[in-house]
């Protein structure tokens, strides 16, 4: 490997071994990938917290179900989270209820309804935060393989040199370290973007088992 003197971040990813530029290419894509996802959830998070919100003022305030069910039956595209869980467990309310199917039978359908459309949306929300929390745990690790395999070729082109200095060694070990620093930079965002998106759905997840609990009573008064 020559020796140079020139430490800059490009001059030491363009010199370094075949290996560490492919854990680095590597980890460049993964950061990309991750920070992509970031970006798609954080959007979708916080579009999912705003229309909760926007519909539970609308349910608490004593609206009519009726028209929130059509309401949320007409903009299904536009409604969140919550609204979809809301309109699944009316119209199953509604269709057992023409049925004259008594008041167990009733809340029970609803329920189940409810309850198999908020899991299609808790899973729709942790969709890709496996990958973050993988990018998160495994990147810093590929980082140092990158690294270990780099020092490791410094500390063997200095074989060949009969006295060994700092100007030898140090560009090999920077360029090595190179990959860990690329590791972190793809871990840290990775892991802090999915703790905090794994604690706003388990509160949208909270929020919604609440809602479902008293929606139900609310149906099973309907029915007395």
């Amino acid at each position: 490997m020559p020796i140079t003197q020139d430490l800059s971040i490009l001059s030491l990813i363009a010199e370094a071994s075949l290996i560490v530029k492919f854990v680095m290419a590597i980890l460049a894509a993964v950061s990309f990938t991750s920070w992509y996802w970031i970006f798609r959830k954080w959007f979708a998070i916080g579009a999912a917290r705003r229309k909760t919100a926007v519909f539970e003022r609308e349910f608490w305030s004593g609206g009519d179900l009726n028209h929130l069910y059509q309401s949320a039956s007409n903009d299904r595209h536009n409604s969140g989270p919550m609204e979809r869980i809301f309109e699944s467990g009316y119209r199953e309310f509604s269709k057992l209820r023409a049925k004259n199917a008594s008041p167990e039978t009733v809340v029970d359908g609803a329920r189940r309804a409810m309850r198999a459309t908020y899991q299609r949306e808790i899973d729709e929300l942790e969709a890709h935060l496996a990958f973050l929390a993988s990018v998160g745990s495994v990147s810093p690790y590929v980082g140092l393989f990158g690294t270990v395999w780099g020092i490791m070729n410094a500390f063997r082109g200095l074989s060949n040199v009969s006295s060994a200095t700092l100007a030898h060694v140090a560009p090999g070990i920077a360029e090595a370290l190179v990959a860990t620093a690329i590791g972190l930079f793809a871990a840290i965002p990775a892991v802090v973007a999915y703790n905090r998106f794994a604690h706003d759905i388990d509160r949208l997840s909270i929020r919604s088992e609440s809602f479902m609990e008293e929606f139900s009573n609310i149906l099973q008064r309907q029915l007395r």
